[in-house]
């Protein structure tokens, strides 16, 4: 498959994991662009915009995949399915809105990743700290007024 010029980043990043550019890993990459935090089945409706046989088993492989290769992040708030964004390698945190669900990216607060120091790290190497802040957003919290 020849990608769009403007998918071409995406094909360069998928043959330097050793992956072939194919159709639905170039949709799914640029649902998941297009629309971060997005869930599998959310991924799944907009990459048949552009694929309508694309499968629900098609996108869970590829979803897996990319987020194996470090091209995709998983993340799963509470309460949420997971969540599937091409924001890699930051080790920033999220924001949810524990109403309406919306999530926003929050960079690490001070100091270096992983952000948090443990207080006991049982002889393991940290590398990642995972935070989830749940709240209310302005919206919602305006609604409730």
């Amino acid at each position: 498959m020849e990608p769009s010029t403007e998918h071409a980043h995406w094909a360069e990043s998928l043959r330097a994991h050793g992956r072939r550019v194919t159709k639905q890993r170039i949709a799914v990459l640029d649902a998941v662009e297009r629309h971060p935090h997005s869930s599998a089945d959310s991924i799944l409706a907009t990459t048949r915009e552009a694929l309508p046989d694309m499968t629900a088993q098609s996108v869970y492989v590829v979803l897996g995949d990319l987020t194996e290769l470090g091209l995709l992040r998983r993340f799963e708030p509470p309460h949420s399915p997971a969540l599937y964004e091409t924001r890699v390698g930051d080790n920033h945190h999220h924001a949810v809105c524990s109403q309406c669900g919306r999530v926003e990216d929050v960079d690490c607060a001070v100091g270096h990743a992983p952000c948090l120091t443990p207080s006991d790290n049982h002889g393991m190497t940290i590398m990642i700290a995972d935070v989830t802040y749940v709240g209310v957003c302005t919206e919602c919290a305006a609604r409730a007024s």
